[in-house]
């Protein structure tokens, strides 16, 4: 999950989480480079996880570590411009971009490796389970113009509906349509949290749907899925975006700092690069924000409060 949408919520969560946020990059923090001053200036993506993992950053490091955190929203492409700029000190989920990471982190040396969040994500189509246990054979690629007119919805023009999230996401759909000569119409939901509404509404009537999701994610606690089979994901598949025709690669999340704040962020680099968890983690705090409502810093501090022996570990 590169994040191929991809990323990875409730609609009250337009703020950030999973998709389709502006270009933000100009929305430098206030607070960057200030002399003498302790802050940090996180990138937030546009979905519940991500926010996640920047709401128990910001918590201990202005809890413990006495920083001043700003956060700024932007999309999975410029946030890479905004941390070789220095705009952004730190990106805490990265779902694999190869072109960018040629370009900053090994040409230009602008950004540096931050190590693994811990979470492994994945990128795929998929179906609600209660249609799968119908329809097993729905579950291969190769039986899904058998279902398109199942699909088929008002915005897909007469073909079976694949339902996305954001435009903004990285994502080989089109292509894939395409390639496997599919009888399919990839919709744009806008958003993750109006692509969580879409299938939210669906399940409620347990209607079939389709749809590009991803994990780690707290919906398929909610609404259970399954993974259609696309053709077996080898290495270099997905090298030329126009010739895609293969699954998505299974991405251990990375995390990226910028290369002068990774050398001298002092603390706050050395925690944000010790700062791992599990996917189990992760959700928690999402479900929280996502399902329960609460403010992603009451959502930190409950898993905070829970969950010492994990996160003492990230401290300097």
């Amino acid at each position: 999950m590169s994040r191929k949408r991809i990323t990875v919520a409730a609609a009250v969560l337009v703020l950030a989480t999973g998709c389709g946020a502006a270009d933000m990059t100009k929305q430098a923090s206030p607070y960057a480079h200030a002399q003498g001053s302790r802050t940090v200036t996180l990138s937030v993506q546009s979905w519940v996880g991500a926010q996640a993992n920047v709401a128990v950053a910001q918590y201990l490091l202005e809890h413990e570590l006495g920083y001043r955190v700003d956060t700024v929203q932007v999309d999975e492409v410029p946030a890479w411009d905004a941390l070789s700029q220095g705009r952004v000190d730190a990106i805490l989920e990265d779902w694999g971009h190869p072109e960018q990471e040629q370009r900053y982190v090994r040409d230009k040396k602008t950004i540096a490796p931050g190590g693994d969040l811990g979470v492994t994500g994945h990128i795929g189509w998929f179906v609600p389970t209660y249609f799968a246990k119908k329809h097993p054979d729905v579950t291969d690629w190769k039986n899904l113009d058998k279902y398109a007119d199942l699909l088929r919805t008002a915005e897909s023009g007469g073909k079976g509906q694949l339902l996305d999230g954001s435009p903004s996401y990285v994502t080989n759909d089109k292509a894939l349509v395409k390639n496997l000569d599919l009888d399919y119409q990839v919709v744009f939901a806008g958003s993750e949290a109006a692509q969580i509404t879409q299938m939210q509404q669906f399940a409620k009537e347990e209607k079939p749907f389709l749809s590009y999701w991803y994990t780690p994610q707290w919906l398929m606690e909610r609404i259970p899925m399954t993974e259609v089979k696309l053709p077996p994901y080898e290495e270099g598949c997905d090298a030329d975006p126009a010739k895609v025709d293969c699954a998505y690669p299974v991405t251990p999340l990375q995390k990226y700092l910028n290369a002068g704040f990774a050398k001298d962020g002092g603390e706050a680099a050395e925690f944000l690069k010790n700062l791992t968890w599990t996917t189990e983690d992760q959700n928690q705090v999402s479900l929280m924000i996502a399902e329960q409502k609460m403010r992603p810093d009451e959502a930190a501090k409950k898993w905070v409060d829970g969950h010492e022996s994990v996160w003492r570990k990230w401290l300097p």
